[in-house]
């Protein structure tokens, strides 16, 4: 039995109840663990604020990590209220609409680069902010995906974009391993998150995941939050700079 009982830590990228981030939210709230929720900005506060209340988070903060000073923000508030932390989950992605929907050759700089830095260079920024609140180690995770290995029709510039995100975990993993903290990229399968509602033709994605992977069905966001739990807890404690799937088997198959 896993229990995060005095384990505090933050997520980003809550945008509803179907969210990868609210999966992990509920099953580490359900197993002990203090939480700060953030939200994108005062549009989304009122779809997020009563999801954190409902977890019970002890902190509800804005953060747009485009925004200059935001995530510094919540970090220097963590700081304030609790004085460390344990673990920090990263399930944020982005990309302009016309760049998704585009080939990657035909990406524009800008694009390609607002893209990256939001989805990527974010967590990298994370690392940096949360090392400082973890004198004891601790666990940061992220969220990739199985186009960052392999071409899957319509996902574009997001496929190099997640393949620098996994590459970044390895890297974090091995420059704040002496500090004991444990790095690690998730990959969900296909799941019917708001997020993945802008990828083209994402229905026969998610069907063709439940028809061929070993496990005919989806990955939910449970799933994904009991992973989590895992990685966080001491059970995990000689583990780091993993990509671990939950995508039912998925990407075994050719």
């Amino acid at each position: 039995m896993i229990d995060l009982t005095g384990k505090r830590g933050v997520i980003f990228g809550i945008a509803n109840n179907k969210s990868i981030a609210y999966g992990c939210a509920e099953v580490l709230s359900t197993l002990g663990a203090e939480l700060c929720i953030t939200y994108l900005n005062d549009k989304a506060r009122p779809f997020v604020a009563p999801l954190a209340d409902q977890l019970g988070a002890s902190l509800t903060l804005p953060c747009d990590v485009a925004a200059e000073g935001e995530l510094e923000q919540v970090f220097e508030r963590l700081k304030e209220e609790w004085g460390q932390i344990d673990f920090v989950i990263h399930s944020i992605a982005w990309s302009p609409l016309e760049e998704l929907h585009g080939k990657l050759v035909d990406s524009s700089s800008e694009g390609f680069c607002k893209a990256m830095d939001i989805s990527c260079h974010s967590f990298i920024r994370m690392a940096r902010y949360a090392r400082e609140l973890m004198p004891n180690g601790g666990s940061l995770l992220t969220m990739s995906y199985y186009g960052a290995e392999r071409v899957v029709d319509h996902y574009n510039l997001m496929g190099p974009i997640k393949a620098a995100l996994e590459s970044s975990v390895r890297y974090l993993a091995a420059e704040l391993g002496p500090e004991q903290i444990r790095v690690h990229s998730l990959s969900p399968g296909p799941m019917p998150t708001r997020a993945a509602s802008g990828i083209d033709s994402f229905d026969a994605l998610m069907g063709d995941a439940i028809e061929r992977s070993p496990l005919h069905r989806l990955g939910s966001p449970a799933d994904v939050g009991k992973l989590a739990a895992f990685l966080i807890s001491e059970h995990s404690s000689a583990l780091t700079g993993n990509r671990i799937y939950v995508d039912a088997g998925h990407h075994l198959m050719a």
